[in-house]
């Protein structure tokens, strides 16, 4: 063999090994981990689902959804993704449980969530309905005020679970509306439902998603949106502001973290894919369905609000001197 072949077999070699080598560090090529901090069948379980059918489509490489429901407002899935590799490859779908409400209400919740996570960007936004058992002799959150008021404590008002988005709206209209009202926590969506339906509390603050079929059937009464605006599906119901309480804007939103350290131009490709994955029409068709409004931001606006809102409970949870349980 001549030096002359030689060297040209071993250039070819590094460039065969330099191509393999770029190849095997683009992004992502391999299967993305999703991890949901909720159990299954949750709004946040079924909205995500939708969302990633697309999304491995999209980014060309599977989707594993992963449900890490407990903790604080779902503190538990939240941790795994935190201590997971900063590569992409395992990122947080989540409302504000794990990332705003929990560190709020839980100071020892085992991390920071502005050191630990890297935004990605807001995706999705649906209202947070007020809903009443069917028996409880309410019309209108005045009248629930009024009931409050000449009955305390006789009103219990389940929540999705303790130190999530739904539990300290319900701080705050007491704060606001200076009335005694039971907090009932509960593992999550469905047990909450359940109760509810069957009359073992009175009241909850629950997204469209999940409790539009039960206010449609009548076993749930509408009483206020708490959003800026009126929903299409329930033009009737007034929104908390028209109530009078305009402190009551709260609705339930899902948007996706990645572990502190994941490279810029990850976060970038992630939140194109998912930009791309909520354009086609028949996934907004899906989400729509469920009450879902498109939300898809920058990772910048996303880590402003996430700031904001975290800022914002922690006042409530001092203003209602609440303690971890």
């Amino acid at each position: 063999m001549t030096k002359a072949l030689l060297a040209a077999l071993l250039c070819a070699g590094w460039a065969l090994q330099g191509t393999g080598f770029a190849h095997a560090q683009a992004y992502p090529n391999r299967p993305i981990k999703v991890v949901v901090p909720f159990p299954a069948g949750g709004p946040t379980d079924g909205m995500a689902r939708i969302i990633s059918d697309r999304l491995g489509t999209v980014l060309g490489q599977s989707i594993v959804i992963e449900n890490r429901g407990g903790g604080a407002g779902g503190s538990v899935g939240a941790k795994v993704v935190a201590t997971a590799e900063p590569d992409g490859y395992t990122i947080l779908l989540t409302p504000g449980g794990s990332l705003t409400t929990g560190p709020a209400v839980h100071p020892n919740i085992g991390y920071d969530p502005a050191k630990v996570f890297t935004p990605v960007g807001l995706i999705i936004e649906t209202p947070l309905i007020v809903s009443a058992h069917s028996d409880l002799p309410v019309k209108t959150l005045a009248e629930v005020v009024a009931y409050a008021k000449a009955n305390p404590g006789k009103i219990s008002w389940g929540s999705q679970g303790f130190g999530v988005a739904p539990h300290l709206l319900l701080e705050l209209f007491k704060l606001e509306a200076g009335v005694n009202v039971v907090h009932v926590p509960y593992r999550g969506t469905a047990p909450m439902l359940a109760a509810i339906v069957a009359g073992e509390v009175q009241m909850v603050a629950d997204p469209m998603t999940t409790s539009l079929p039960h206010i449609q059937s009548g076993r749930l009464r509408a009483l206020a949106i708490a959003g800026a605006e009126r929903s299409p599906k329930l033009p009737g119901v007034p929104t908390t502001r028209e109530a009078g309480y305009p402190k009551l804007d709260a609705p339930f939103w899902l948007g996706v973290v990645a572990p502190a350290g994941t490279p810029p131009d990850i976060i970038n490709k992630l939140n194109a894919a998912l930009r791309e994955s909520l354009s086609p029409p028949e996934t907004r068709a899906r989400l729509a369905t469920l009450g879902a409004e498109i939300k898809i931001g920058t990772p910048q606006a996303f880590g402003k609000m996430l700031a904001e809102e975290l800022a914002l409970w922690t006042r409530v949870v001092k203003d209602a001197n609440i303690k971890v349980e």
